[in-house]
């Protein structure tokens, strides 16, 4: 099963690609609430680059590693990898209101659908505030 969530980020798309793929930023926007951050990002970004990023509890209770390999990049528009046996697509699609951000997931076992759709939307929302607020 897939999962999509998109946001509209207003600012030029080059903008929005750079904070998207830049790790200095990624730390900053890539957390679903503000008891999490994101203390590790590094991006490769080319075809068969890989890319990975630490979120954990400011707490320090818990955290996990994301992690995958692009496998199609255009530069301003899409980012497709692998996430394991899992596959993302992220497509940046230019309006005359700034840019729809849309992710598309293959859905992962542990978490239910809402679970997922709400987290990754929650980030995506996070995306959005970060590149706004600059």
């Amino acid at each position: 099963m897939q999962i999509t969530v998109e946001t509209n980020v207003k600012a030029p798309v080059a903008e929005v690609w750079r904070a998207w793929t830049t790790p200095d930023d990624i730390k900053q926007w890539n957390a679903a609430s503000k008891d999490w951050h994101t203390t590790m990002a590094s991006v490769d970004l080319r075809v068969g680059g890989a890319f990975s990023s630490r979120m954990e509890a400011r707490d320090g209770s818990m955290g996990f590693d994301f992690a995958g390999t692009y496998t199609n990049v255009v530069p301003n528009e899409l980012i497709e990898c692998t996430l394991g046996d899992r596959r993302l697509r992220v497509e940046f699609i230019s309006g005359s209101d700034g840019v729809i951000v849309r992710e598309t997931f293959d859905a992962e076992s542990t978490h239910s659908v809402e679970q997922q759709r709400q987290g990754w939307q929650a980030i995506l929302d996070n995306f959005a505030r970060h590149v706004e607020g600059k």
